[in-house]
């Protein structure tokens, strides 16, 4: 059994979500910014089917990618240095959940509902929630969105329309968040395409006395929307 959250800002410690399904944490509460933030903070995060009941997170092992250690194949390298893209960041968050949203090949649905859209768009307005964005032609065909909290990215979802374009939204935030100083991205679940990339798995109770501190929003950590301008496809050349 899982614990039913209280209508207060509290979640059971991580140390008593389920060994199967993975992770499992609670059940019920709301997608405030108050709460999500919470949550986050100690490496829980939702995730549930439309019409069901909202449920927290939190797995064990946690799946991590360390901005250094991102994977660059030669091929790969050759597509960053090809110049025939652009990155931006935070210019169309709503246009890449929603493309986030649309089911998969072989998918009937999705998970990432009217609901989650609302409540990360609204985390979006308070500097919370950074879109990545890859643009062709003036087209978008590849981005990523997350959530931004001290040292730490939260990784959501990604997409792409053309080979690739995911690749490049996430080489450059890795960039940029080297840059920045950022410690870490949040992979949540391990995924053979994470895993190709870098990203590796440590036990939750090594992520959890990571947050403690990576999470500590600092004066230059502070919530906003990230610079337009900072065009991060002149870092590859």
């Amino acid at each position: 059994m899982i614990p039913w959250l209280p209508r207060q800002i509290d979640f059971p410690s991580v140390e008593t979500a389920l060994a199967e399904p993975n992770g499992l944490l609670a059940a019920g509460g709301d997608l405030s910014p108050e709460r999500l933030l919470a949550a986050y903070r100690h490496g829980i995060f939702p995730w549930y089917s439309p019409g069901e009941p909202l449920l927290w997170w939190s797995p064990d092992p946690r799946m991590v990618l360390f901005p250094i250690e991102l994977k660059i194949s030669r091929s790969f390298a050759k597509t960053l240095k090809n110049r025939c893209y652009e990155v931006r960041l935070d210019t169309c968050f709503a246009r890449v959940m929603s493309e986030c949203a649309r089911p998969r090949d072989g998918q009937s649905g999705t998970w990432i509902s009217d609901e989650m859209c609302m409540a990360y768009l609204r985390l979006h307005q308070l500097g919370y929630a950074h879109s990545v964005e890859t643009w062709i032609d003036g087209a978008l065909v590849g981005g990523l969105y997350g959530v931004a909290i001290g040292r730490v990215f939260y990784g959501e979802s990604m997409f792409s329309r053309v080979s690739d374009a995911s690749k490049i939204s996430l080489a450059h935030l890795c960039r940029y968040l080297g840059q920045r100083g950022f410690a870490v991205i949040d992979c949540q679940m391990k995924t053979p395409h994470l895993g190709s990339l870098g990203a590796r798995e440590i036990p939750r109770r090594e992520f959890a006395a990571g947050l403690a501190h990576w999470t500590e929003e600092g004066i230059e950590f502070l919530p906003g929307s990230w610079p337009i301008d900072a065009l991060c496809n002149l870092f590859y050349r």
